[in-house]
């Protein structure tokens, strides 16, 4: 039994090293590389801006004159009633046969023509068709990339995620270990009637609550790493694991004075965040899209002069084509009296449209101020957690050891230490989750200035 049970820890280790060792690592800069190479909402963003560029050809056809060439070729054949020969009389000749008719007759006939036609004047829709195209291109690349920047910091949430599930399972771990290890000395203590019984039964309760806290934080592990690798589309989920030794557990106190003395004026920060935020930008593109779309609705109140050229030739003969040949030169101005209101319908809704583009500018500006001061907020409170966590901290481990030892000196209760071992333990958790909180908060900040980056 016991050469098995060293067979089968053998086989576990030579296991766990062989996929140790074939397992792919992904830092932090990589799994942002990767999301915003795979991530489906990227990729969405990117099509979007080459659909818009292929919409700005048309846009500049519009301004040139059209070509256009044709040929062709048309045989013509008649049947008529044949008719039978007879006889004429011409003077000064006399009488002559004329032949009859087989009442057949064909005849062909070859052309060929080119085109243009040019739009000379058309109330300026026609450079407003161009100036709406390249708005919205510059539109969707800014949408492009706020996609990104959102991308970026989402990975940033999931990766600090796995980070914080990861340190909460260490310190799970230690607690367990800790359980262990007072859970031994009671059971020895008792052997020698040092300690009761019942003290016996509570730590093993405690060390059973202990086994259960580490299960559930090894599951929350798993579960934030396989978060992680969903959101950058990564299938095989074996294969891959995280190194996060790049992301920092503590807070030196020095940086809070750095960072809040970079965040500290919000005029400055406004101004920052509406000359970088892309949503903003692609928000006045917005706007410039709708005032060129208004301009090309009306334009149909103004009339169209547009020209014209054709050159052709014919001929019965193919080889005789190009001697027959024609020139054709055409100016000519259309004008739109009524057409159902329908001009007038495209003005409303393009008015429409552009007041809608301005109050949205408007709401993104506002909600841009909002942001900064929420992520302002969240900084300074997130700041004041890592500094009471990280007091609470050395509190209490300087307790627990107090209490440990006076339960092991006789001069001190088992359920003092339980309270002193869950305080620390508390602590502990509580100064993950601020130190995490903190990193998140100020990538949070560079996500709301517009200015986060790999």
């Amino acid at each position: 039994m016991h050469r098995k049970f060293l067979v089968v820890m053998a086989f576990l280790l030579i296991t766990g090293f062989a996929h140790s060792q074939t397992s792919k690592l992904i830092n932090l800069e990589k799994a942002i590389d990767i999301a915003l190479e795979r991530n489906l909402s990227t990729l969405q963003a990117k099509n979007n801006v080459e659909s818009q560029m292929s919409s700005r050809q048309p846009a500049i056809g519009g301004l040139l004159p059209s070509l256009s060439a044709s040929g062709g070729f048309q045989r013509n054949q008649y049947w008529r009633p044949p008719t039978g020969s007879t006889q004429q009389y011409i003077p000064g000749i006399g009488i002559i046969d004329v032949p009859g008719s087989s009442g057949y007759s064909a005849a062909s006939s070859y052309s060929s023509s080119i085109s243009s036609n040019v739009t000379l004047f058309n109330g300026f829709a026609n450079i407003a068709n161009l100036n709406r195209a390249d708005a919205n291109i510059r539109s969707a690349e800014y949408s492009y990339n706020r996609v990104k920047e959102s991308t970026i910091y989402q990975t940033h949430q999931l990766f600090l995620n796995v980070v914080r599930t990861y340190e909460l399972l260490k310190v799970n771990e230690e607690n367990l270990k800790r359980s262990r290890r007072q859970l031994e000395r009671i059971e020895e203590t008792n052997k020698v009637g040092s300690a009761s019984l019942a003290d016996v039964y509570r730590q093993r309760v405690t060390t059973g609550n202990d086994e259960l806290a580490l299960i559930n934080a090894q599951n929350n592990y798993e579960k934030s790493k396989a978060d992680l690798l969903l959101f950058l589309a990564i299938d095989d989920h074996i294969g891959y694991d995280f190194d996060i030794s790049g992301v920092p557990t503590d807070i030196d106190t020095v940086e809070f004075d750095i960072v809040n003395k970079q965040y500290s004026n919000f005029d400055e920060l406004l101004k920052q965040a509406t000359e970088s935020r892309s949503d903003y930008l692609a928000s006045i593109q917005n706007l410039n899209a709708s005032s060129s779309n208004l301009t090309v609705a009306q334009s149909g109140l103004y009339p169209t002069v547009y020209g014209n050229a054709s050159y052709g030739m014919n001929n019965k003969e193919f080889s005789k084509i190009s001697d027959n040949k024609s020139l054709t030169l055409g100016l000519g101005v259309s004008l739109s009296i009524f057409n159902g209101f329908q001009t007038q319908n495209a003005i409303e809704q393009a008015k429409i449209s552009k007041k809608n583009s301005e109050n949205q500018l408007n709401q993104t500006g506002r909600q841009i101020a909002v942001d900064i001061q929420k992520a302002r907020l969240d900084l300074e409170a997130v700041e004041k957690q890592v500094k009471v966590t990280q007091a609470s901290v050395f509190s209490a481990e300087m307790d627990r050891k107090i209490a440990e030892e006076k339960y092991n000196l006789g001069a001190g209760t088992l359920l003092d230490l339980l309270i002193a071992n869950a305080n620390y333990t508390n602590a502990q958790s509580n100064k993950v989750n601020a130190v995490i909180g903190y990193l998140l908060a100020k990538k949070q900040m560079e996500f709301v200035l517009g200015t986060i980056s790999n």
